[in-house]
């Protein structure tokens, strides 16, 4: 009960946030913001996040069974239900280096040591559960369509639904509800965790004031979600190994989009 307390009580202090108003332009200083830190720190950032890469290479690995190819592309669409609380190192290391202090690898997790660190855990966990309800989601849409019907191989599969009727209406309403979820991720995780990282506050204030920047901001945080999306997309291209560069500077880019729309 004191940990479910500590997670969820609001503190005086973070009642309300004050969210700003945003642009095109602030996501584009984001992204530059967030390469520059790539830049300035590739070793540290690499070492933090190559278990990404590999996770994506098992994830490929894995569809080569019959009976989960289906779900070949949402579990790739994982990375970015999960991706914000997988990059809280990238946050930190982001936050390290705004103030001028060391960021190294073995400081990078420092806030999951933090007293924030239940309120982090509890918004992962949350992220989690949205991502295993669209696995869910996702294997019943081929249920229905498919009636349990399993493909040789992933080219069988691509080639079923590429050329079928049916298998454009997958498509059509695998989207639908892939979008739905990753709307839902988007508003619980935009700020919801840098903001946890820089601060102490709960994790219903932090997901609160998450929420609160969507809705201020539908235009662009849409937006910011189809770059999240599309950037990911061309990191899965060569086998994931281009999640290597796309997650860290995606990671340090949302920290200073934060840092743009929640007022200090």
């Amino acid at each position: 009960m004191t940990t479910l307390h500590a997670v969820f009580h609001q503190h005086p202090s973070a009642q309300r946030l004050d969210v700003r108003r945003l642009g095109v332009q602030d996501l584009k200083v984001a992204l530059s913001k967030g390469v520059e830190d790539f830049l300035a720190m590739p070793t540290h950032v690499l070492f933090a996040i190559a278990i990404y890469p590999i996770a994506g290479i098992v994830i490929a690995t894995l569809t080569f069974e019959e009976s989960l190819i289906p779900l070949l592309f949402p579990l790739a669409s994982g990375f970015a239900l999960v991706g914000p609380f997988a990059a809280i190192g990238l946050y930190e290391m982001s936050r390290r280096r705004e103030q001028g202090l060391e960021a190294t690898w073995s400081s990078a997790y420092e806030p999951l040591r933090a007293r924030s660190a239940g309120s982090i855990f509890a918004v992962g966990f949350l992220l989690m559960t949205i991502f295993l309800a669209w696995l869910v989601a996702a294997m019943g849409l081929y249920w229905a369509l498919y009636d349990g019907t399993t493909h040789p191989s992933v080219l069988a599969f691509v080639e079923e639904v590429l050329t079928t009727g049916r298998g454009w209406i997958l498509i059509l309403l695998g989207n639908l509800v892939g979008f739905a979820f990753s709307l839902a991720a988007l508003s619980v995780s935009v700020v919801s965790i840098p903001l946890l990282v820089d601060r102490d506050v709960d994790a219903l204030a932090a997901i609160e004031t998450s929420i609160a920047v969507v809705r201020r901001n539908p235009g662009p945080m849409l937006l910011w979600g189809f770059i999240v999306a599309g950037l990911l997309l061309i990191g899965m291209l060569p086998l994931f190994i281009g999640l290597a560069v796309v997650l860290p500077v995606l990671g340090h880019a949302t920290w200073h989009l934060y840092r743009r729309a929640v007022a200090p």
